[in-house]
């Protein structure tokens, strides 16, 4: 456990004080009036790092709250709380374990010790082995227990054992081989796992269950239905389930009684948390669609963007200033929601990726010390990639009554080059943070020859802020640098706000509540119901839908 010591309450620090008064004083500032006095601002407020280019000047901010958030992150202890993460001190404190995720990027030569142990060597070992399985089973050396190749895989997780690989693969398909299919399974609704097995051969096909303690309820029935589905094709030899499934997890008892082979369970260890786990063994799936030489391109890419947050000065830190930035919103703006917004399809579900990893970590009322924030935490991550997003909610970010600070992520080079495609992409880029920041004004409107009557209806007030990120291609490495950078950005945000960010007992009390309904929902004789009236109601009424069904 570390023995940091403790800062002030927030809100009584002498910096938030200076930060509320720069803001009143600031609030009224148009980014055209920022602009109109720094000719050069555009290249004063940007910072190229880990080859990330962040454009941060359409943001409404000057030097000097530029300084102020500078100084809460460091009367904040941000720089001792990243030493004491990557030195492996138990900083998730309501579990009292170390937060090393970035151990499962380090390079085989590194010493990050945990208790005492070297723990990279073990994260190289489980790499290995991945390598060694993904390589077989790419190659058709593995085979299904009927001798076929296998050709599918269906990855079975939920919440980081799912949207980590589903964002990885569409992100890197690419790079994926094209000869498999690559499917995954979360939501417990059938409907998932049956659309995702409709038309598969079970000869060809490989199982991925990824559970650390192989009791997760969503996760373990989609298993059961998977084994069930595969015990169809086998005629019941249970030998076979060897053959078509492996198992992400730590569990060996339960994943021996399950039939899979312990010689084929990939483990990670408990300091990693599930929303930070795609490159550990949860990332399988990913190693088998882009090969191990491109898994480990992208882990050298978050060790890049690793080490250039735990060693960059604050004012030169990429996940810092975004962090601050965020935070600045969120707390003197009372911005409620962050869009992330990426110019790029393979990247269209790193948005719903960002949700886990942004309101799990900080969607918390209460600090490390139990004591409830009286301030905002954890605004809401939301986003579509461009330019689809343009023709739907981009209405409310430009006209509306919110604000809703914006990051776009944009690309130099397209993977799939095709004509103009790619120029008219970043063109909507720069033109949307052109549009957002700077409007259109009552006598531009005018001068257009617009009616007075529709004057109204066509002024963009403009002001709104936005981050732009720049990358040359969408490559392994750079999805790690990203994927790496919001999570430091994240953490960043935690430590300002006093707060756990590598907890989440919130999801806890609707799974216990739900273990305590099923037996209600399933029960052959009439439940005694003890809930509130709600909910009493509704499992009646289920149960009476369910019969009536039943009796059609």
């Amino acid at each position: 456990m570390t023995n940091l010591p403790v800062s002030a309450p927030l809100r009584q620090r002498p910096v938030w004080a200076q930060l509320e008064a720069h803001f009143q004083k600031l609030k009224s500032l148009h980014l055209k009036q920022l602009f109109a006095q720094d000719p050069k601002r555009g290249e004063k407020f940007a910072l190229e790092a880990a080859g990330i280019y962040l454009d941060y000047s359409k943001n409404r901010i000057t030097d000097e709250t530029l300084s102020l958030l500078l100084q809460l992150a460091q009367e904040s202890g941000l720089r001792a709380q990243i030493d004491a993460m990557f030195r492996g001190d138990a900083i998730n404190v309501s579990e009292k374990r170390a937060v090393l995720h970035t151990a499962l990027r380090a390079p085989r030569d590194a010493t990050i010790l945990h208790e005492g142990r070297n723990v990279v060597p073990d994260v190289h070992a489980v790499l290995d082995r991945m390598s060694d399985f993904s390589n077989r089973v790419r190659s058709g050396d593995w085979k299904g227990h009927s001798g076929k190749r296998i050709r599918n895989v269906i990855n079975i997780g939920i919440g980081g054992s799912d949207l980590g690989p589903v964002m990885a693969y569409e992100a890197l398909k690419h790079y994926s081989d094209r000869a498999m299919t690559f499917r995954f399974v979360s939501n417990v609704d059938g409907t998932d796992f049956s659309e995702a097995v409709c038309d598969l051969d079970p000869a060809e096909t490989l199982f991925i269950v990824s559970s650390k303690t192989f009791t997760t309820l969503e996760t373990m029935a989609n298993a059961q239905s998977a084994r069930a589905w595969m015990m169809a094709q086998l005629k019941g030899d249970e030998a076979g389930i060897a053959k078509h499934f492996v198992a992400v997890s730590t569990n060996a008892a339960e994943v021996t009684k399950f039939g899979i082979d312990t010689a084929n369970m990939f483990g990670f260890w408990d300091w990693v948390g599930g929303r930070y786990s795609m490159d550990s063994a949860i990332g399988l799936s990913t190693m088998l669609a882009i090969g191990p030489e491109n898994f480990r391109a992208m882990l050298g890419g978050f060790h890049e963007m690793d080490e250039h947050f735990r060693t960059a000065p604050f004012d030169q830190n990429l996940p810092a200033l975004m962090g601050l930035l965020s935070l600045w919103y969120n707390n003197f703006f009372g911005a409620q929601t962050v869009a992330v917004l990426p110019y790029q399809q393979y990247l269209k579900r790193f948005p719903a990726y960002l949700q886990q990893l942004t309101m799990e970590s900080n969607g918390k009322h209460v600090t490390i010390e139990g004591a409830h924030v009286d301030y905002d935490t954890g605004p809401i991550y939301w986003g579509e990639p461009g330019t689809n997003g343009q023709h739907s909610f981009y209405q409310l970010i430009h006209q509306g009554t919110r604000l809703i600070p914006c990051d776009f992520i944009a690309f130099a080079r397209n993977l799939n080059p095709l004509g103009r495609h790619q120029d008219m992409l970043v063109a909507n880029v720069f033109a949307q943070t052109e549009a957002l920041a700077f409007g259109k004004t009552v006598e531009e409107v005018k001068a257009e020859g617009t009616p007075d009557w529709l004057v109204p209806h066509r002024l963009f007030e403009g002001n709104r802020p936005s981050n732009t990120l720049m990358l040359e291609t969408l490559t392994p490495a750079a999805l790690g640098k990203l994927v790496a950078l919001y999570e430091h950005s994240v953490f960043t945000q935690g430590v300002i706000w006093q707060i756990d960010s590598f907890d989440q007992w919130g999801v806890e009390l609707g799974k216990v509540l739900a273990q305590r309904i099923l037996p209600q929902l399933e029960s052959a004789n009439e439940p005694k119901l003890d809930h509130d009236s709600s909910t009493n109601a509704l499992i009646q009424r289920y149960r009476k839908l369910k019969s009536t069904s039943k009796e059609g």
